[in-house]
């Protein structure tokens, strides 16, 4: 695989890798904008503005935009973060040209008020739909809970109350300073000509407005706070932690990673050993998000409530036993083997190269190969883990829980 890059005189960046051998190709944008680059008053806007590029242009409607991606055949989605929000598709080689095509158009939206006033009651009911899921709503809660007055608090999606509030003026200021050209990166990743799609996209993107959308990024240790919340439609304990680690940008990342797979993979880890497969929880999983200057790793217990008390302790106490019952060479073997695999199988196929072919321009401006990250991953050492674990020790976590009455 080859890379090509050019960067346009606004500021956009325009990333391809390019697999003469794939079958398929796939393209997107990556905006660098999310629940963290909002204010308190518009909280909620990155995510409904994603919903609103899909209402169309001032030449083309919400049907157009449907039909078009359907003509084309292409798979196509968006998501939005607390940092970066991405559309994408994968699609023929000779439909690319028409994908592209669509997507720069999709980008410089019409936003018109009828859609906006509309779409607003479909973010409301998707708020109300998620809060009525204990697994999504504990872990926002603890989000929250942990990052407190930081940035990465702010929920994605918003609250009722701030998208109520929400006006359509301030969604389009927030695009005009978000949405510009130097805080956005082109993606293409596949079977297909770099130079021709290159040009179409400098054809209909090169007269973008730059603007300054810059963003703070500081490290934040996490707040340690534990609160419960009782619900009385509820049989199960769902119990959220979060505690600090390095950020995106940090070389340990990989070591993180590795940590958490170690601790609570879904299967085989120190988690699934004492805690699913004795059944003392239904579920029992850890992970690592390392995000723009800052990081957090995420453990969610699911248990009935009566062994809910139990579970945290054995939580507990697999996290303090890190220090003395160290890590073996057999379980950074074992996750070095499940995250490579991972690795490899998502990026086989360019949809699943072009994820991280564009995060990885965002946050460290700069391309890694597959075989760089594979390479990272295998030099995670023993020591790596240990010294991580005390600098970062899981046991500082914040803690919240939804539960029965």
């Amino acid at each position: 695989m080859e890379l090509k890059h050019k960067k346009l005189a606004n500021g956009l960046n325009i990333i391809g890798e390019v697999n003469k051998d794939a079958q398929s190709a796939a393209a997107g944008f990556f905006v660098k904008t999310g629940s963290r680059d909002e204010t308190d008053d518009i909280n909620g806007v990155s995510h409904f503005l994603e919903h609103m590029i899909f209402k169309g242009t001032d030449k083309l409607s919400a049907h157009d935009v449907n039909r078009i991606f359907d003509d084309i055949g292409a798979q196509y989605n968006a998501c939005t973060t607390e940092e970066n929000t991405i559309y994408y598709a994968a699609t023929l080689p000779e439909q690319l040209a028409g994908t592209v095509k669509l997507w720069c158009q999709l980008m410089r939206p019409a936003l018109r008020d009828d859609d906006f006033n509309m779409e607003k009651n479909v973010i409301l009911e998707e708020i109300a739909m998620y809060k009525d899921l204990p697994e999504f709503d504990v872990r926002e809660s603890c989000r929250t809970l942990h990052f407190g007055s930081h940035p990465c608090g702010k929920s994605v999606l918003g609250s009722v109350e701030s998208i109520k509030a929400l006006k359509s003026k301030q969604m389009r200021e927030y695009f005009e300073s978000r949405y510009a050209p130097n805080n956005m990166t082109a993606a293409i990743a596949g079977n297909f000509d770099f130079e021709k799609i290159c040009d179409y996209i400098e054809s209909l993107c090169g007269n973008w407005t730059p603007k300054q959308a810059e963003r703070k990024t500081e490290y934040f240790a996490g707040t340690g706070k534990k609160e419960s919340q009782k619900k009385n439609n509820l049989n199960i304990q769902h119990i959220c932690l979060m505690s600090p680690t390095v950020s995106y940008q940090d070389d340990r990342a990989y070591a993180a990673m590795l940590l958490a797979k170690i601790i609570g993979d879904e299967v085989g880890s120190r988690f699934f050993w004492e805690l699913v497969d004795t059944a003392i929880a239904e579920t029992a999983s850890m992970h690592c998000e390392a995000m723009d200057g800052v990081g957090a790793f995420y453990t969610y217990v699911r248990a009935d409530a009566k062994n809910s008390s139990k579970a945290m302790q054995i939580v507990e106490n697999i996290f303090k036993s890190l220090n003395k019952d160290k890590i073996t060479a057999a379980e950074l073997q074992k996750a070095k083997n499940k995250v490579l695999s991972g690795v490899t199988i998502k990026n086989e196929i360019p949809m699943g190269r072009l994820v991280e072919l564009g995060l990885n321009w965002v946050y460290l401006g700069k391309y890694r190969p597959i075989e760089d990250e594979i390479q990272r991953v295998k030099r995670v050492t023993l020591e790596d883990l240990q010294n991580l674990i005390v600098q970062y020790p899981p046991i500082n976590f914040t803690q919240f829980s939804i539960g029965p009455e």
